[in-house]
């Protein structure tokens, strides 16, 4: 890895620079067991080992401002690679800094300072599950289950539970999924092989199942966190650019197949193409100016030659 020194100074120097100069105004609010500087250690020495689908280090293929956007993003969140709350993939060019769902369930309990206890449990064939509906939620009242269920083979779903404390008079929250529905969440990543045997779901399938309802229990709660635009943002911004790379590829997959016929007047497909191109035109412009309006407004203040996180 050539000239580390450098990427180091304008990454990882760069930000720790940002978090203090936020921290000093008072823009920032971490939790007080939590170092700054340990965290940005640790992820740099995680960058140090990390690459991309091709097999090339991250930090040689990654643009300077993902990298920074994805280490700011670990700080905001108050998450240390060291723990595995989080860790970094790169879609194309860009870097960003997805939570495991041991960071999902640290992140909700810091949002959330009334939760007590959040875990989840794995459903068997032949296990009795007893469901009642609240308010348009299922929850389990009851689970049964033998000894001899527990087989992965056997995986029929999962449920999370978060309980609160009893002063919060909160009731508990529960997210239940049978297994095809945890199939098609992790049919959404890339990592997920349906048809090998030896693929990490299919071999620790109840671990993987409750690993699936941990982190939709508890993205609600994170989301619905009150706290500054900072945080909102640092929590999206991992989502919107997987969103981002999965709509990139469903376009260059569609733009390799047949091109489907419109029974429509020469004129009516000349209007809706004109159409399209203008929406789509309102639409990137409209982001563009969001997106210079956001920067402008939060991140002045970095040094010249360094773009906003």
């Amino acid at each position: 890895m050539s000239n580390l020194t450098e990427i180091k100074k304008q990454t990882v120097d760069a930000v720790e620079k940002r978090i203090k100069e936020l921290q000093e105004t008072g823009d920032i609010d971490l939790p007080e067991d939590y170092s700054v500087g340990n965290a940005l250690k640790s992820a740099w020495l995680t960058l140090q080992e990390t690459q991309d689908k091709s097999k090339n280090p991250v930090l040689e293929t990654c643009s300077r401002t993902s990298i920074q956007n994805a280490l700011f993003d670990t700080v905001v969140q108050g998450m240390n690679p060291a723990k595995d709350q989080i860790y970094y993939i790169a879609y194309g060019n860009q870097l960003t800094a997805m939570r495991s769902y041991f960071g999902n369930m640290a992140l909700a309990k810091r949002v959330d300072d009334t939760i007590e206890d959040i875990w989840a449990t794995a459903i068997y064939d032949g296990d009795e599950v007893e469901i009642e509906v609240k308010r348009g939620r299922r929850y389990v009242v009851s689970h049964k289950s033998k000894w001899g269920n527990q087989n992965d083979d056997k995986v029929a779903g999962a449920y999370a539970t978060v309980t609160y404390t009893e002063e919060s008079g909160k009731p508990d929250r529960q997210v239940i999924m049978t297994l095809e529905e945890c199939k098609q969440a992790w049919k959404q990543g890339k990592v997920y092989e349906e048809d090998r045997d030896w693929a990490t779901h299919n071999k620790f399938t109840a671990e993987m199942c409750k690993k699936t309802v941990l982190n939709r229990v508890t993205k609600p709660i994170i989301k619905s966190s009150s706290d500054s635009y900072l945080f909102r943002r640092s929590v999206d911004r991992a989502d919107d650019l997987r969103t981002d790379e999965r709509v990139t590829e469903e376009i260059q997959e569609n733009a390799n197949t047949e091109t489907i016929t419109i029974d429509a007047e020469p004129e009516e497909v000349e209007e809706l193409s004109s159409d399209n191109e203008k929406e789509t035109e309102q639409t990137n412009t409209q982001k563009q100016k969001e997106k210079k309006e956001t920067q402008e407004e939060i991140y002045e203040g970095f040094e010249e030659g360094n773009e906003p996180f």
